[in-house]
């Protein structure tokens, strides 16, 4: 039930891909390592996810759109519990040595063959926020203040004074407030600048991330009838499936239509830990590029000599 579209090298990264391009920021092994023995930190972020495997079989567990749900769930919970004890064994079983596309993938793929497809809708939705009592000023909070682990937001308030891009590509992470409250205010900024701004989003349902069909729909309920952002002309924002369904993303496998769309750009943004922390924070691009995103796993923090909560904020000019 993986994307069946074909694939290509996202044209904006610097080649030649094949030898340059490395996905995945954290290194979780070395060339001279036991390709048999799991690494100290290969075993720390696999006790990573398996301490997360009982939050994905409860929300498994109440999905309402699969028949036999808990059943399922408990044998996503034990097949996947068992992949990950064998990785520890041997970190060349399953695809290995592991890094965190392959173990996200593997979680996804297990939840896929069950008949899991979303198990994390109910909490895309904005209404959450206000039933569970939580507010975009309390997400806020969670912050830490300046400076941040990696802080160029000052480089980049310099640029943003002096130049305007032509076309722009967003590459988009979670739904609801992420993307209502940060996303769409960017883009509308650029737009009204006169930038065109392309929003890529996931091909298939990946934890809480959004989607492009979810994107497109919110893009289209936000449109006045004149096709307009909040008084913002937005005949120029369009929206890309990125050909990706994980919560990390591999530019050098996107979908020709984003390739296509994103060739002559010359701004790249890829928001999220996962997309832009985890996977590509050293990614060199053509054009000038923003890595943002907020460090939510102490693994992260402790590789990036940061703070929980703390923010990433990188900018690299072409």
């Amino acid at each position: 039930m993986e994307s069946s579209s074909p694939s290509v090298p996202f044209p904006l990264l610097q080649a030649p891909v094949e030898s340059t391009y490395r996905a995945c920021t954290i290194p979780y092994r070395f060339p001279s390592d036991n390709p048999r023995k799991a690494t100290p930190v290969e075993i720390q972020w696999i006790d990573l996810f398996l301490n997360s495997v009982p939050s994905f079989k409860q929300r498994a567990e109440n999905d309402p759109t699969v028949p036999d749900a808990p059943a399922k769930a408990e044998k996503f919970a034990q097949r996947y519990t068992t992949m990950l004890e064998e990785l520890k064994k041997n970190p060349e079983s399953h695809g290995g040595p592991p890094d965190c596309i392959l173990l996200c993938r593997l979680r996804d793929l297990v939840l896929r063959e069950l008949g899991f497809r979303d198990i994390f809708k109910k909490v895309k939705l904005a209404e959450v926020f206000a039933k569970d009592g939580m507010s975009f000023l309390a997400s806020c909070q969670n912050l830490v203040s300046r400076p941040w682990v990696i802080d160029d937001l000052d480089a980049f308030k310099s640029k943003w004074t002096k130049k305007s891009w032509e076309k722009a590509v967003i590459f988009v992470d979670n739904s609801g407030a992420d993307i209502i409250l940060g996303i769409l205010p960017f883009a509308r900024e650029l737009l009204r600048r006169g930038t065109k701004v392309i929003l890529a989003a996931n091909d298939m349902p990946s934890i809480n991330d959004v989607t492009y069909p979810e994107l497109v729909e919110i893009i289209n309920e936000l449109k006045d009838a004149d096709g307009k952002l909040s008084g913002v002309d937005a005949s120029g924002l369009l929206v890309a499936n990125s050909g990706n369904d994980l919560p990390v993303i591999d530019l050098s496998s996107v979908s020709p239509e984003l390739a296509f769309m994103a060739n002559d750009a010359d701004l790249v943004m890829l928001e999220g830990m996962g997309r832009a922390i985890e996977t590509n924070l050293y990614a060199q691009m053509k054009c000038d590029s923003i890595k943002i995103g907020m460090v939510k796993h102490p693994e992260v923090a402790q590789f990036l000599g940061g703070r929980l909560y703390d923010c990433v904020f990188k900018f690299n000019e072409a």
